[in-house]
């Protein structure tokens, strides 16, 4: 019968597993020249002394700024931070990534602007903030009284405006601003809309222009919908880029299946959370092994410490949450807790031990 199980007898079985006596050598592990011999596993590392948590060191360090940990917020999903501080204290964490400003105030898309998703979510804001003269005024006072460190996302639709806001926030930001972050995920007015991250040619001058202003580090966010993402983190790092934060998030579309619109006022919108992690763990490694030396601020989907232990090995040396904000406002300060508990089980005194940590299949 064509649906009939066949067992398999215990001596045919044996001669099928890989490295087994009479079994095609071929069929093993791949990597001959690993340890253990063609077709066995390396030798398993002996067990660690587990810790106690508050052994473990988490501080870190991103473009040469030092970090009490190395969990930020993404901006874009933190305002500014006071309505997070409610929950728990900002200045506890590693930095505050703040939504991006740009030169001029803006009023942002129309509404809907939001449309929930399988394991993540779509919007399309449209950078909606006070500006840069409002923001110096109002938000960079309380989070300097907060302690907070603070890396503000710049954003603009041409040079000369990333290069404007680049130059108010550095006159004003004191020791408060300790890094800019170039949200090159905009469309380039004076080049047919194109998005300046699509382009190593556009996103090397915007930095160039921004690095200039700056008397702080400058990081590069650059987006997974081009060819060769590699390509873009080589181009701003030559034009003076200190680090690089990836990914922004990933251009999509809902429809409603009764009325066939958009669910989205703008037609198309950014998708993140969980969803776009893989996408975003396999942008760090592939950057972080052309580019080893270069920082990463890893960004896209981390919600559980697991996923933040993720990025670190992939090569991230701190990792920012964004979407999980909205459905746990307490999520960025429990991360810290539970990553010192998590090295600390596994007998692992220091986090920087896991940055770029990862072993060949």
């Amino acid at each position: 019968m064509s649906d009939e199980v066949r067992m398999i007898p215990a001596h045919e079985l044996a001669t099928r597993r890989p490295g087994a006596r009479g079994a095609d050598p071929t069929a093993g592990a791949q990597g001959s020249g690993e340890a253990g011999g063609q077709g066995h596993p390396p030798p398993a590392a002996a067990p660690r002394r587990s810790l106690d948590p508050a052994e473990v060191r988490v501080a870190t360090r991103l473009a040469g700024i030092a970090l009490p940990n190395p969990i930020t917020s993404a901006s874009g999903c933190f305002a500014s931070g006071v309505e997070i501080d409610r929950f728990h204290d900002i200045a506890d964490l590693g930095a505050v990534v703040v939504k991006s400003i740009t030169l001029e105030p803006r009023d942002g898309l129309p509404t809907p602007r939001m449309a929930e998703t399988p394991s993540g979510m779509l919007n399309a804001i449209g950078l909606q903030n006070p500006g840069v003269e409002a923001w110096i005024a109002n938000d960079l006072p309380w989070l300097r009284e907060r302690g907070a460190r603070v890396i503000a996302s710049v954003a603009g639709r041409s040079v000369e405006d990333f290069r404007l806001v680049a130059r108010a926030l550095t006159r004003a930001g004191g020791d408060t601003i300790v890094a800019l972050e170039v949200n090159l995920s905009c469309p380039n007015v004076e080049d047919r809309g194109l998005v300046f991250a699509c382009s190593a040619p556009d996103s090397a001058e915007v930095v160039r222009a921004v690095s200039r202003e700056a008397r702080v580090p400058v990081l590069a966010k650059l987006t997974s919908d081009v060819t060769d993402i590699v390509a873009i983190a080589r181009a701003v790092v030559a034009a003076g880029a200190d680090g690089l934060t990836l990914i922004n998030t990933l251009l999509g579309m809902a429809i409603d299946p009764d009325t066939g619109r958009p669910e989205l006022a703008n037609t198309y919108g950014g998708l993140s959370g969980p969803a776009i992690r893989p996408v975003a763990v396999r942008n760090v490694h592939q950057v972080h092994s052309a580019l080893p030396d270069v920082p990463i601020l890893g960004c896209g989907g981390a919600r559980t410490v697991t996923d933040v232990v993720q990025f670190l090995r992939a090569g991230a040396s701190a990792v920012a949450v964004g979407t999980a904000t909205f459905v746990d406002p307490f999520i960025t300060a429990r991360l810290v807790t539970q990553l010192r508990t998590w090295c600390a089980e596994r007998g692992i005194a220091d986090v920087s031990e896991l940055i770029g940590a990862t072993q060949r299949r």
